[in-house]
């Protein structure tokens, strides 16, 4: 079933390339697919870039379902869950070490979906708003907005995609006894609530709150990145992969703790 909507998602993302590839919107010509010495960005790259983003935001939101179970215990009930690790204790005691895996399910998939059209938009709305701009020189010197740009729209796509998951694994974890299931949640949500509040009454929310941790944390890594490589005096061409990885991951570190401070209202 994953494989289907990823390759469904693929055909979406291709189809999206073509529409944004007008010469007439674009200004500019690139026929070998490359922008700026690098590329080239065709479909191929898109696919790669939002198929590694899927895989990445699914497993990492899945891995850390039980934290997660914990902060929204504690969120919903402040005053009877008061510590982190308290509160894993105090679940795991009364409802056994399985319910910190309360939504595990609807995070792996939601977060797959949200990965793949946040990570695969950012890299085709940083590469077109690029080729909108009057020159290289011009896209270089304001690669920042490009960015921050980019991120808030990939961003504002994968919630709307993300929204009905989160829906359904808050009310998990909220009432474990309100369902059986993911699907069965949904469901549930929707035949007392209808669609839009039963999925949607916290898009709102999620969007402030996932739109600036998504441009923070694209914008921090990538002025982060480039502190590291001014500082080293190479550029990533003169280094080997686990040198570029060790940057990616370095510079991935401080954006995300920057993320979570800014998103965490």
């Amino acid at each position: 079933a994953q494989a289907a909507l990823a390759y469904r998602f693929a055909l979406l993302i291709d189809n999206l390339v073509g529409a944004f590839a007008s010469q007439a919107l674009l200004g500019c010509t690139i026929a070998d697919g490359k922008y700026m010495g690098q590329g080239p960005f065709d479909g191929m790259h898109y696919l790669k870039a939002a198929f590694g983003g899927a895989v990445c935001c699914s497993v990492t939101h899945g891995g850390t379902t039980p934290i997660d179970v914990v902060k929204t215990r504690m969120q919903l009930e402040p005053t009877r869950y008061t510590s982190f690790l308290g509160t894993m204790r105090q679940v795991a005691a009364e409802e056994g070490s399985a319910a910190l895996l309360t939504g595990v399910v609807p995070t792996f998939q939601g977060y797959f979906v949200q990965g793949w059209f946040k990570f695969g938009g950012v890299e085709i709305c940083k590469t077109k708003f690029a080729q909108m701009c009057s020159s290289e020189r011009d896209a270089y010197q304001k690669r920042d907005v490009i960015t921050l740009g980019g991120s808030a729209v990939a961003e504002f796509v994968a919630d709307i995609f993300l929204c009905p998951y989160e829906a359904c694994r808050i009310r998990a974890v909220s009432d474990p006894t309100y369902a059986n299931g993911m699907f069965a949640t949904g469901q549930k949500l929707v035949g007392e609530m209808g669609v839009v509040n039963g999925l949607y009454s916290g898009f709102g929310p999620m969007l402030f709150k996932q739109i600036p941790y998504t441009m923070a944390k694209f914008a921090v890594q990538q002025k982060v990145a480039e502190q590291i490589y001014n500082g080293l005096g190479k550029s990533p061409s003169d280094m080997s992969k686990s040198g570029v990885l060790a940057v990616s991951l370095g510079s991935g570190v401080v954006a995300g703790v920057a993320a979570a401070t800014i998103s965490q209202p």
